[in-house]
């Protein structure tokens, strides 16, 4: 009996270990499903000169063993934007349903002559990442990298700005999303700046106003380039994406929008 009750404390407290890994977070999701789409314009000044969708697909998939959302990004260049250069880049992400968190990652980059396929594995039980790459004209790469609690892909990370209640935030309060993104970790500090009547082609929202700051790079100028407007309702889609880029500013802006989860909530035009 003196050997027994050792051997049994020792289970229970394996046991308890394993079950703590086995369980992810549950974030309250009252903002998107399956099925929704939304449409958007890239203006360059006054050029439009890209189209983006992004699009929930209407069957849930299991991932893991757990059912996921299958998100896509696709972006295109415009025609006459092709003489420049022809962009044909998707980002897909297959999110929990539950957690919100992306169970896999996958690229497809088509920037002129540049290629890269991208496949990205998440464990968030043991905080891994698997990615496995391949550029155009090179071997397929495979490499294992440690990321953080909660760690989120760039589509995943949109989806769960959508979920946070800003109505517990005060202009100028801050917040950091936990990401992984081309190999590489990273803290996305974003800094809630209150709300904002915005004007789209798809109408009028009052707009929650996010500044997510970016690290130092040859892109964006400056660390408070780029400005996301989600609609301050319930379904909190992106309705406006504006950036100042060392080329020049852009917007991304909301043209069309389907199956949301609740009817959007409209400014009255004057």
């Amino acid at each position: 009996m003196k050997r027994i009750l050792p051997i049994l404390l020792l289970l229970i407290v394996v046991l308890s270990g394993f079950v703590a890994k086995e369980s992810l977070r549950t974030i309250p999701n009252e903002s998107f499903s399956a099925g929704e789409l939304l449409k958007y314009k890239v203006h360059y000044g006054p050029i439009t000169a890209a189209e983006a969708v992004i699009d929930i697909a209407p069957n849930l998939h299991r991932i893991n063993d757990r059912p996921a959302y299958k998100a896509t990004v696709y972006g295109k260049t415009s025609s006459s934007f092709d003489l420049f250069i022809r962009i044909r880049n998707t980002y897909q992400s297959y999110i929990d349903t539950a957690a919100i968190l992306p169970h896999r990652s996958f690229r497809n980059i088509e920037e002129g002559s540049y290629r890269k396929r991208e496949t990205v594995d998440f464990n968030h039980y043991t905080n891994t990442a698997e990615v496995e790459s391949k550029k155009k004209n090179r071997d397929k790469r495979q490499t294992s990298h440690k990321i953080p609690s909660g760690a989120q892909d760039i589509v995943s990370g949109f989806y769960f700005l959508r979920t946070i209640d800003y109505d517990r935030y005060k202009p100028g309060d801050r917040f950091t999303v936990k990401g992984f993104f081309d190999e590489e970790t990273f803290d996305m500090v974003v800094t809630y700046q209150g709300r904002e009547t915005i004007s789209t082609k798809a109408g009028s929202f009052r707009a929650i106003k996010l500044v997510p700051r970016m690290p130092k790079n040859k892109l964006f100028k400056g660390e408070d380039a780029i400005t996301v407007y989600l609609s301050d309702d319930k379904n909190k889609i992106p309705v406006l994406i504006s950036a100042n880029m060392f080329v020049g500013a852009v917007k991304v802006d909301l043209y069309e929008h389907k199956n949301l989860k609740h009817k959007p909530a409209l400014v009255a035009q004057k």
